[in-house]
C-alpha cells in the first residue's frame, strides 16, 4: 500500500531539525574560520572601531571566537540554546550595523542585503524553540 506523501504528517521532525542545526552551524562557522585564516579579524575590528565600538579588534576577536564556539556547540548538540542565542544576537547586530542599509536582497534585486541573515535567524529560532525546556 502506498502512502500519500502529500498529506502525511512528519514522522521525524527531530531529525529534520538536526539537519538544520548542523548545516546552519557549519555555514556560520565558515565566517569565523575564513576570518581567522585570512587574517581579517583586525580588518573587522577596524570596521567596528570606525562605527564607534571601543576596542574594535578585541571585540572582533570576541565575536569571531564566539561564533566559532557556538557553531561547534551546535554541531555536537551541546549548549544549543545559548549557542542559538549567541548566533542570533550577532546576526541581528549585523543586520542593523551593515546589511539593513543595503535593503532586503543579497543578490538579484540588490546586493549585501539582509535576507540571508533573516533566514539563518529563522532556522536558529526553530532549533532554539525545539530545544527550549517544556513545562511538565
Amino acid at each position: 500500500m502506498s502512502q500519500n506523501w502529500l498529506i502525511t504528517p512528519s514522522s521525524r521532525p527531530d531529525r529534520g531539525l538536526d539537519i538544520v542545526r548542523i548545516v546552519v552551524a557549519l555555514v556560520l562557522s565558515v565566517h569565523s574560520i575564513t576570518r581567522i585564516i585570512g587574517g581579517d579579524v583586525s580588518g573587522f575590528g577596524e570596521f567596528l572601531g570606525s562605527i564607534g565600538f571601543p576596542l574594535g579588534v578585541a571585540l572582533a576577536w570576541l565575536i569571531t571566537l564566539s561564533t566559532l564556539a557556538s557553531s561547534v556547540a551546535l554541531v555536537v548538540g551541546r549548549l544549543v540554546i545559548p549557542a542559538c542565542i549567541c548566533h542570533m544576537v550577532i546576526l541581528v547586530m549585523g543586520i542593523f550595523l551593515d546589511h539593513m542599509h543595503d535593503g532586503w536582497f543579497v543578490v538579484g534585486g540588490g546586493r549585501n542585503g539582509m535576507e540571508y541573515s533573516v533566514v539563518l535567524i529563522a532556522c536558529l529560532f526553530a532549533v532554539l524553540w525545539s530545544y527550549w525546556p517544556r513545562k511538565q
